[in-house]
């Protein structure tokens, strides 16, 4: 699709071109997920990346069975890789992307969906990290941010499942999503391969007990653990 050794100015050339590619009409059968998280010591160009799979078919129930706190890990894969490009608010996925893949060629399944910590449409020039990830793996993709790049919106009511649109100009580019009552909502947007409308029912369907959906958490926990170890 594209090189990874860029300037700047050449990634916002490739989102504009890539950005009228995105298919943003499909609502896929969901029943594994793959979660994605970076992370990085500051200061230093190595990057570590965690990739986890769980199967969203088979939920863990508590002791009284009627809440769901987690879903079986079907595959975890780390790795590392060393970038140049530097950190730039909306360019994010030339930073991570590549530490990502190396880290995707570590599977031996391939998922039915992309959670990402970070944007997909919900993005400056509506190709953010979640987006550009799902182009390249021609996968249905979703953003699921924990803080707001663009766009105004009005809190959404307090209880789980309660959301609000996500407006930039005049188009909605995401929802703002409370996933547990009384908790700060995450920001929900279309990656690639997907709708609105079913990339917030598959984030509410990936949920345990926390605020972020247990792929992204338990990615997260991988990859600070590859990071402080140097195992990746």
């Amino acid at each position: 699709m594209h090189g990874w050794d860029l300037s700047p100015a050449a990634a916002i050339a490739i989102q504009r071109r890539l950005r009228p590619k995105l298919i943003l009409d499909e609502a896929p059968t969901v029943k594994t997920v793959a979660g994605l998280d970076v992370s990085f010591t500051r200061f230093s160009k190595r990057l570590f990346a965690a990739v986890l799979v769980l199967d969203l078919s088979r939920p863990v129930f508590d002791q009284r069975g009627d809440k769901i706190i987690t879903f079986p890990v079907l595959e975890t894969a780390a790795a590392s890789h060393e970038v140049d490009f530097p950190y730039i608010p909306g360019l994010l996925s030339f930073r991570e992307i590549p530490v990502i893949l190396k880290t995707w060629e570590k599977l031996k399944s391939r998922p039915d969906c992309l959670i990402c910590d970070g944007q997909g449409l919900a993005h400056p020039r509506r190709l953010g990290l979640a987006s550009h990830l799902g182009l390249f793996l021609d996968l249905p993709s979703i953003g699921c941010a924990k803080t707001r790049l663009i766009g105004r919106y009005e809190e959404p009511g307090p209880l789980r499942g309660n959301q609000s649109p996500l407006i930039d100009g005049e188009e909605q580019v995401g929802m703002v999503l409370r996933t547990r009552s009384k908790v700060k909502p995450v920001f929900i947007s279309q990656g690639h391969r997907m709708t609105l409308d079913r990339a917030v029912e598959i984030i509410l369907s990936a949920l345990g007990r926390y605020r972020l959906p247990e792929a992204l958490r338990l990615a997260h926990q991988a990859v600070n653990k590859a990071r402080l170890e140097g195992t990746a």
